[in-house]
């Protein structure tokens, strides 16, 4: 067996199959119907549309990664998979750090008490 791997074998191990690509493209548009419905049913009670939409988002996220992008947790792409991580904490630090900075400005900022109805 020769420790040298062709260029075909490398291409053919990062890509999937046509089964792959089905369920993947199957899982999205269920998730995309699903987080329709969510908001046209009205089944869905009203405070609890936003985090349901939230849940749905991040499972999308998921399928599109492993299904279309092939992030997975092989050898062969475990340094893409580090860079995915990687990249979702940079992005959460920021998210969570401008909500933060947003909520202190509006709670410590000055609010008038009341507005005069007419001068004079």
């Amino acid at each position: 067996m020769s420790a040298h791997h062709s260029h075909a074998d490398h291409q053919h191990a990062n890509h999937g199959t046509l089964k792959s690509y089905i369920v993947g493209f199957a899982l999205s548009i269920i998730l995309t119907f699903m987080s329709f419905g969510c908001v046209m049913s009205g089944a869905v009670p009203h405070n609890m549309v936003m985090p349901g939409i939230m849940v749905l988002c991040v499972a999308q996220v998921l399928v599109q990664l492993v299904f279309f992008l092939h992030l997975s947790s092989k050898p062969g792409q475990r340094d893409n998979l580090s860079i995915g991580v990687f990249t979702v904490l940079i992005i959460a630090i920021i998210v969570v750090g401008s909500i933060w900075v947003m909520h202190n400005m509006n709670l410590y900022m000055m609010h008038p008490t009341s507005m005069p109805s007419s001068i004079g």
